[in-house]
């Protein structure tokens, strides 16, 4: 099964990084976000991705074009204009980059890449949230369910106090957040049968408006459940919470030796 990873959008509420990277390629531990996310899957035998890319897509490009000398020991000899390896550390990785265009929409990103997936179900994720997701458990999920789409419900934790207010706007009761606060989200890792491109128009669909709208009035979304860590970076905050996580030691994403 193939991965889709959907990197082309501008990435503005961390806007302070990303307008020099596609927010993908933001690092978290001196490692692209995309490169977290790609170890997840590939935990799992999953190796082969398409990336959707867009904004800024030659620094995706780029680094896979990179990758192999970038993870390798060279030696340069200049005079003799030769490069010898001794050893390297690549992923055992197929990656297609495909231009789904600047001002695409996430719906009309996955339409572009339909040819590149053909009739066969697909995992669909965004190239922005990491988690300690069981990916085999999820595809048994959606296969149990035998629907179009499956994607992954996790919880976000509320950031604010929680108000109580009455009839008039008083505030009857004000305490900080709490656990139970939380609420359910999409949070991606998703996995998609091939009829889901029917779905699909063009560059302006917006994939979580009018197409899961559609699939959940015809009963053809599933949520799978997930109750461990999830966490997106959308913004500089985020980022750090990631960082924080992941030079402690402990980043729970980390599934991989």
């Amino acid at each position: 099964m193939k991965t889709v990873i959907l990197a082309g959008g501008l990435g503005t509420r961390i806007s302070e990084e990303s307008h020099l990277l596609p927010k993908p390629m933001i690092e978290i531990g001196r490692k692209p976000m995309l490169w977290h996310i790609m170890k997840i899957y590939s935990t799992y035998g999953y190796n082969d991705f398409v990336i959707c890319a867009g904004y800024k897509q030659d620094v995706i490009k780029e680094y896979f074009a990179n990758f192999y000398t970038y993870n390798s020991d060279i030696t340069f000899d200049l005079q003799n204009n030769t490069a010898t390896v001794h050893s390297s550390h690549v992923e055992p990785w197929k990656v297609t980059i495909v231009d789904t265009g600047y001002d695409t929409m996430t719906g009309g990103r996955v339409k572009r890449i339909e040819k590149y997936i053909g009739d066969e179900p697909f995992f669909l994720t965004y190239g922005d949230a990491v988690a300690d997701i069981d990916i085999p458990k999820l595809l048994e999920f959606h296969k149990k369910g035998g629907h179009i789409a499956t994607l992954t419900a996790a919880n976000i934790a509320q950031m604010k106090g929680v108000l109580a207010l009455d009839e008039e706007g008083r505030v009857e009761n004000f305490r900080e957040k709490e656990e139970a606060d939380s609420t359910l989200i999409n949070g991606g890792f998703m996995v998609m049968e091939p009829a889901i491109f029917r779905y699909l128009d063009g560059d302006e669909t917006v994939f979580e408006k009018g197409p899961m709208q559609r699939l959940s009035e015809e009963g053809e979304l599933d949520a799978y459940r997930h109750d461990g860590f999830w966490q997106c970076m959308d913004t500089q905050r985020e980022k750090k919470k990631l960082e924080e996580l992941w030079e402690s030691g402990n980043a729970p994403w980390k599934i991989w030796e």
